[in-house]
């Protein structure tokens, strides 16, 4: 079988290099690179990426050998709708590896067309080395490596205010950008650059905080051979991805004007406030994980979409979701119904193969964040608390007893926080060992039994779980509560 090449594939249009990308993985590929790539054949985009390999090890040789091209398939639900898709990519014109050619890296500072850059390279890359130093052939960090393109074409260009970058950064970070921004300052600092330089970063480059949001398994090992025979070209680089796609930015219209993302059907969303849609999809698409693993698990499902197909678990954590976690949320009732749909959707992905255990990592930490806010506001709001997410919560802290009905349950935290769980059921009562609890600021960052009714809930809700089980025992929770 041939390699997929642009000769091989027919591809031979060449674009001019509008985009640097840090990062040649998985995600950025079927994610930024696909729209990149429906830009250009939708709405006439033009742009050419270049990437730029972040670490000493990674693929950009093989994205070479493959002239840039590689293919994504998508399959998902959507609207009850099984999709499959199949693209080539076609933007990436070039690969460059700065460990092994770091001139070729600070070349692309002089291109004349290039105007954004952006990066993925995970939740540790944006963070600062003291060691850096501006002649790092290349530098140990991210931001160093950007510091030194950016100052380059500040020499280059004359600190001309319109080569500027837009800068949109898609690690998993809250304000992603600004923090980026914040360290190629101290960069600039540390370096003793000019001031020039300086307000040049401030008031000519255009930094855009960022939340994206897609299910990428990446290279489908188990099933590569089926897409290969359908490819008829032998592609190294094949990427699998779920349909759904989320990009939110902050900018305004400087950057829709140039960027036509209206053009094409894709969700992706410019906003003023990115706190909104952030807090939306921890509550939401973050919190029914947290909410549904332990319960689920416990019931004695094992995947993400046996959970929402089972008549009780499914009811169970849609009417979490629609009825106890949305109404806590400030957007608009309409926004949050649509987002919490397409969020079931992906949910039951036949495609995706979700394992429950896999997400239980951590589950105390995420709890306080993705599920606590919920449960805190829904009973400020009602003077209630809601029933669901308080029988999750109980399901939670018995899931972390470590066993059920002879079985060992997939705890997966530090020694501290399971030790200290596990000590709670040495308690002589469901009401002592829900104080002990609840009472832990370390776990929950403030004392959860002043939260009226909760500790008593909670008790209820373990000595039921315990003696009726989870199906039996969320019924009898219900009436008594109401």
């Amino acid at each position: 079988m041939k390699r997929l090449t642009r000769t091989n594939a027919n591809i031979t249009q060449q674009l001019p290099i509008k985009v640097v990308q840090y990062g040649e993985g998985n995600f950025l590929r079927a994610f930024v690179d696909y729209i990149i790539d429906q830009l250009n054949k939708k709405a006439n985009f033009n742009a050419g990426v270049a990437v730029v390999q972040p670490l000493a090890n990674g693929l950009v040789s093989v994205l070479n050998e493959q002239d840039g091209l590689y293919n994504l398939f998508m399959k998902g639900v959507k609207k009850g709708e099984e999709i499959q898709r199949q693209e080539t990519i076609s933007c990436i014109q070039k690969g460059i590896n700065p460990y092994e050619d770091y001139q070729a890296y600070l070349a692309l500072a002089k291109e004349e067309e290039l105007e954004f850059l952006i990066s993925n390279t995970t939740e540790a890359g944006i963070a600062f080395d003291e060691t850096d130093t501006l002649e790092g052939q290349p530098h140990n960090s991210f931001p160093a490596k950007v510091t030194a393109l950016l100052y380059k074409r500040f020499k280059h260009f004359n600190g001309a205010k319109d080569k500027g970058l837009s800068i949109i950064p898609c690690e998993l970070i809250n304000y992603n950008a600004d923090a980026l921004k914040e360290i190629i300052l101290k960069y600039a600092e540390l370096w003793s650059l000019e001031e020039e330089f300086t307000d040049w970063i401030r008031n000519h480059n255009d930094f855009h905080n960022t939340l994206v949001d897609r299910i990428v398994p990446g290279y489908p090992k188990d099933d590569i051979e089926a897409y290969q025979n359908d490819l008829q070209l032998e592609d190294k680089l094949v990427v699998s991805a779920e349909v759904f796609l989320l990009w939110v930015i902050e900018g305004g219209e400087k950057l829709k004007s140039k960027v036509p993302f209206d053009k094409i059907d894709e969700n992706i969303q410019i906003v003023d406030d990115l706190q909104p849609y952030r807090t939306r999809k921890v509550r939401i698409l973050n919190g029914a994980h947290t909410t549904m693993v332990p319960f689920s698990i416990l019931f004695g499902n094992e995947t993400v979409k046996d959970t929402v197909d089972h008549e009780f678990t499914g009811k169970f954590i849609r009417e979490a979701v629609f009825e106890e976690i949305n109404p806590t949320l400030k957007l608009s009732e309409e926004e949050l119904k649509s987002f919490a749909e397409e969020v079931f959707d992906r949910f039951r992905n036949p495609f995706i193969k979700h394992q429950l255990s896999s997400i239980a990592l951590n589950s105390i930490s995420k709890f306080k964040v993705r599920v606590l806010p919920s449960l805190l506001s829904f009973q400020k709001k009602y003077n209630r608390l809601p029933l669901r997410l308080t029988f999750a919560f109980a399901c939670l802290l018995r899931f972390y007893r470590g066993e059920w009905k002879g079985h060992s349950l997939p705890v997966n935290d530090d020694e501290k926080t399971t030790s200290e769980l596990k000590k709670s059921w040495e308690q002589h009562s469901y009401k002592d060992i829900a104080e002990r609890v609840l009472k832990n600021e370390k776990f929950w960052g403030t004392n959860l039994t002043q939260v009226p009714q909760l500790q008593e809930k909670t008790a209820l809700a373990l000595e039921l779980i315990e003696t009726k089980g989870i199906e039996e025992g969320f019924k009898i929770f219900t009436e008594k509560s109401e």
